[in-house]
């Protein structure tokens, strides 16, 4: 479940993955085995070999992809806040991290 984001945020993102654009949508989430951990970032691409190459200029190996639904990385940590700025997601970065 994506807490903290609107449908109409998840929408517009799962049309971007479909488009084929690299897309991000952050959203708070707690797991037990990441502790101090309170979002996750999604960075989705239904074009599997775009998402690979854009997955390796950050490390990310491609069996991280969780294909599930929409195709994308799960990024959480100081990873997914250097990527989130890295990538120019400003808002989203502002929204969960200012």
């Amino acid at each position: 479940m994506a807490l903290g984001v609107t449908r109409a945020e998840l929408e517009l993102w799962k049309e971007r993955v479909i488009a084929g654009e690299i897309a991000f949508l952050t959203h708070y989430w707690k797991d037990e085995r990441f502790p101090g951990c309170k979002t996750v970032t999604k960075a989705g691409c239904a074009d599997i070999e775009k998402l690979i190459k854009w997955g390796a200029s950050y490390g990310l190996k491609p069996e991280w992809i969780d294909y599930k639904h929409y195709p994308h990385f799960d990024l959480f940590g100081d990873f997914e806040r250097r990527i989130l700025l890295n990538e120019g997601q400003l808002q989203q970065y502002n929204r969960f991290y200012a």
